[in-house]
């Protein structure tokens, strides 16, 4: 219906126009929507009885343009069959060959004048699907979670630091403990180390004006692959970045015993083994917001993925010939 009635609108406009004189030519098109797409033929490969994530890349891309022409161009005949005034011999889909290699083109040559790199990049992860998903593809939601308060000890037994975490499974990933320079409760303390609770791994207590001093302990854990501000902390003070989940959402090889087991199993046994080994100070009932995948239903993980990243004001260099 909602292709239906945007067809209409552009076809009412261009008939407007025409009675007004005026030349006008609306191109028929599709947009491949990705994620969209992937979602749904995923969906149809497993009522099938087939699991998508066993399909190589083109064995997978085979189907979604099976998909296509079986259900894609439906969308346009049904816009045909309404008498949509449109130059229907220049229809268009964005994944035709002309477009995609254009497409590479434009990126190759922005690579090799600079303007682009490939680096990583902390993005929402959906762990069903097995891809990014953009900002709005997905919705913000409060749940009722859990605040953890946890003893992270200094390796030389002179005390130790609290952490209040609502991911405490991300410990695992840890790469230093926090605070800002300006907070008089850790002067000389900066630069000692701290003994990752569990994997007994030392990390340093770095200065960065991150950390709000006037929140809680002031003390934040330092998690890159797993937080975005954890990531730009990270890349402040060239710190690791171990990641701790496998792309399907199961902790990584990293996690050592706990390697193999969901999000939601390795938080269970984490903090049972943290009230064990007496590092869990208190549990408090705490609002969280969480984001939620619009195509699965998934708890958005961040993630951090190699991609394409943009450094500069691209409109000063892009120059288009009429």
């Amino acid at each position: 219906m909602g292709h239906a009635l945007c067809y209409s609108v552009q076809d009412l406009l261009g008939r407007y126009h025409r009675m007004l004189g005026e030349q006008v030519l609306i191109l028929p098109g599709q947009d491949h929507a990705g994620i969209a797409t992937q979602s749904v033929v995923a969906k149809n490969l497993k009522k099938s009885g087939v699991n998508p994530h066993s399909l190589s890349r083109e064995e997978f891309v085979a189907k979604v343009w099976e998909w296509r022409e079986e259900s894609g161009n439906q969308i346009l005949k049904q816009s045909e069959a309404l008498g949509s005034a449109f130059d229907w011999s220049r229809t268009r889909f964005t994944l035709d060959p002309e477009y995609a290699d254009a497409v590479l083109k434009v990126f190759i040559e922005w690579f090799d004048k600079g303007l682009i790199y490939k680096g990583l990049r902390v993005v929402n992860w959906d762990s069903t699907l097995q891809t990014s998903v953009s900002d709005i593809e997905t919705e913000r939601e409060e749940i009722n979670g859990k605040l953890y308060h946890i003893l992270y000890p200094f390796s030389d037994g002179s005390g130790s630091i609290t952490i209040a975490t609502t991911r405490p499974e991300t410990m695992l990933a840890d790469v230093a403990v926090a605070v800002h320079p300006d907070d008089k409760r850790y002067h000389g303390l900066v630069g000692k180390l701290i003994r990752l609770p569990l994997s007994q791994r030392e990390i340093p207590l770095i200065a960065d004006e991150y950390p709000d001093p006037e929140f809680g302990t002031g003390a934040v854990k330092i998690t890159p692959a797993h937080d975005a501000n954890d990531f730009e902390v990270g890349q402040r003070h060239n710190l690791p970045i171990p990641i701790m989940l496998t792309p399907d959402g199961k902790v990584s090889e990293i996690g050592g015993k706990y390697a193999g087991l969901t999000r939601q199993e390795a938080r269970k046994v984490i903090i049972a083994d943290l009230e064990a080994e007496g590092s869990l100070l208190k549990i408090e009932d705490h609002k969280i917001a969480v984001q939620i995948s619009q195509r699965s239903g998934e708890v958005i993980e961040p993630l951090p993925v190699s991609s394409g990243l943009l450094i500069k004001n691209l409109s000063p260099q892009m120059q288009f010939e009429s």
